[in-house]
């Protein structure tokens, strides 16, 4: 394997037994012509769908929304976007031209977008910006949609939503997952990847599985991590007030994504549930060994120690920068071998 790089520097032209590449501090700079002229039809124009538009305007790549709020769609036009609440006739739009459609609407509206996208899209191409992928992949199948169909999962986001909270600097330096599951068709996963690379984000590719995994343990268990850490705060009712007026940057850190829309919350976790259900068996063994170790020995060490090493390791993940190959055998397993093990995409050939 050729020599790594630190997640958290500036990269070195490096290899990985792929073709090398190369990527800035804040991956992959907005400074560049798109990687594809294929019109982007962005369904939902929330935070993460109506930043992607944003993003890919900035990129100058043809792109237009859908949102079935008028009031979203007329706050997107007067910031002079192409966007539209009739479903249907985006639709066609996208078919026609055999565009690529990014679904970013909440879990629970997916079916019915899904089924739109089946009637009125079947010759257009399809991703998602959805924050599960096993369960979006089984809807994608149900609908027909297999064979036109790379997952994708940006992994950025805020506290906030709606279009009033996007902005298309969301996604700079940020990771966009791409999934390499072995019907994923070649096509589908490169324009699903130059969609992420033209909002300003690094590529990683994953099994739909293995993406479940870990994003459990990274984003939904912490989740639900911070609506117990903001809950225990007023469960003292003698110390409710102070702890409130005492609270500074480490509560706020812990508990910035406990501001999330609850519904939000709600759906991608459910989603996910196995894999999460998992993740807090974990964690809720840390918690116990923790306090047991205080109650026993008077310390807390034993956690202490090993998070601190833990937070480290992660200070310290490395990533190498390839350039992925979309065709002959096993292509898929490649790229999924590759994101495993700190693979990142920045550009393609």
């Amino acid at each position: 394997m050729g020599e790594t790089v630190s997640a958290n520097a500036r990269p070195r032209h490096v290899s990985y037994g792929f073709r090398a590449s190369l990527w800035n501090a804040v991956g992959v700079s907005a400074q560049h012509a798109p990687h594809s002229d294929v019109p982007v039809c962005v369904l939902g124009l929330g935070l993460i769908g109506g930043s992607i538009l944003r993003a890919l305007g900035r990129a100058g790549r043809p792109a237009y929304g859908w949102n079935r709020s008028a009031a979203a769609v007329d706050d997107a036009d007067a910031a002079g976007f192409d966007a539209s609440s009739d479903l249907v006739a985006t639709l066609r739009r996208a078919d026609q031209g055999g565009h690529v459609v990014v679904v970013a609407v909440p879990v629970p509206a997916l079916d019915g977008v899904l089924a739109a996208v089946a009637e009125h899209a079947p010759n257009a191409w399809l991703t998602d910006a959805v924050s599960v992928k096993g369960d979006v992949a089984k809807r994608v199948a149900a609908a027909g949609l297999t064979g036109r169909y790379a997952g994708g999962h940006p992994m950025a986001g805020t506290a906030f939503s709606g279009w009033e909270a996007t902005d298309a600097t969301l996604f700079d330096g940020a990771t966009w997952v791409v999934t390499a599951d072995d019907d994923t068709p070649a096509e589908a996963w490169r324009l699903a990847a130059t969609v992420g690379l033209d909002c300003g984000a690094v590529i990683v590719p994953a099994g739909s599985t293995e993406h479940d995994a870990a994003v459990a343990r990274i984003s939904h268990s912490v989740h639900v991590v911070a609506e117990a850490v903001a809950i225990t705060a007023e469960l003292d009712p003698a110390a409710k007030q102070l702890a409130h007026s005492l609270a500074a940057s480490s509560f706020r850190d812990v508990t910035r994504v406990a501001g999330t829309a609850p519904s939000l919350v709600n759906a991608m976790c459910e989603a996910n549930a196995d894999a999460l259900l998992d993740a807090l068996d974990d964690t809720i063994a840390e918690l116990v060994a923790a306090r047991a170790e205080l109650a026993e020995r008077g310390t807390v060490g034993g956690v202490t120690e090993r998070g601190y090493a833990a937070r480290k390791r992660y200070e310290n993940a490395r990533r190498t920068p390839i350039s992925p190959v979309l065709d002959g055998a096993q292509w898929q397993r490649a790229l999924r071998e590759a994101g495993d093990a700190g693979g990142v995409i920045t550009a393609l050939d």
